[in-house]
């Protein structure tokens, strides 16, 4: 087992220790609805980036989903 020759003096394990602080993430806030959101990222909540929206809403997708299904039975 390893075992140190000399004390490591606070000094020296301070110096080491120095880059180990923790630093807060970077936030912003959506131009769109004013939610808390990473830089650089799509808001989970409207779904925009760079005033674009991006991501569809949940009800859009249920409702074209039941569309193709009643396209899909008068179709047989």
């Amino acid at each position: 087992m390893a075992v140190p020759a000399r004390k490591v003096s606070k000094t020296s394990q301070r110096t080491r220790r120095a880059h180990m602080a923790l630093s807060a993430k970077a936030t912003t806030t959506c131009p769109n609805c004013g939610s808390v959101i990473k830089a650089h990222r799509v808001c989970s909540n409207c779904g925009y980036y760079k005033n674009v929206k991006v991501v569809k809403d949940n009800t859009e997708e249920i409702t074209e989903t039941k569309k193709e299904k009643k396209s899909k039975k008068n179709e047989k």
